[in-house]
């Protein structure tokens, strides 16, 4: 009785160590993890994601991650934006050949890819303001309307708008250095 017990005891241990471990690499995502050259655990510093991951929360950055795997949209991405000394976590909206527009819509304006009105974690519809529809209208125009090879629209999620394409434009697969557990 008192093996059995303990046997038991050993592998409940077992399996809760390695569903710990599934959790913290989050191998219940999907995806090939063998190009990530750095697993870091960080602390979320802004609001910008406010309402799908909050300042102070702590979340995994896979870095190299996309240099072996599909960026897909509504992945949270970390970004390389040049304009500041910190990496920026932003949500891929528009990817590589999706159609991308501004219009509106009872009097605000809108973004549009694929024919549908974009929307946060919330549900909420994004609103652009005078200097984000022009900033986006610049590449619509610049590209036809379609987003480029190797070229993404990525947002956070508030939907006035942050630091994001609203404001810098489209931006490189290059410059999308991780991908974002939280």
């Amino acid at each position: 009785m008192y093996i059995e017990s303990k046997n038991r005891f050993l592998i409940v241990g077992i399996l809760g160590l390695f569903v710990i471990f599934l959790v913290f690499f989050n191998f219940f995502e999907s995806g090939d993890f063998s190009c990530v050259v750095n697993n870091e655990l960080r602390i979320v510093n802004g609001n910008s994601l406010s309402g799908l991951i909050e300042s102070g929360a702590e979340v995994n950055i896979l870095y190299g991650y996309y240099a072996c795997n599909v960026v897909n949209r509504n992945d949270v991405v970390v970004y390389n934006y040049s304009g500041s000394e910190n990496s920026l976590i932003k949500i891929v909206k528009g990817l590589p050949k999706d159609t991308f527009n501004v219009s509106l819509v009872d009097g605000f304006y809108v973004l549009v890819i694929n024919g549908g009105i974009v929307r946060n974690s919330d549900g909420e519809i994004y609103v652009l303001d005078r200097k984000q529809r022009q900033m986006i209208l610049l590449y619509v125009n610049s590209y036809g309307g379609v987003i480029p090879e190797n070229t993404y629209l990525i947002l956070g999620n508030l939907v006035f708008g942050s630091l994001d394409s609203t404001r810098f434009g489209l931006v490189s697969r290059r410059d999308i250095v991780g991908k974002v557990v939280y």
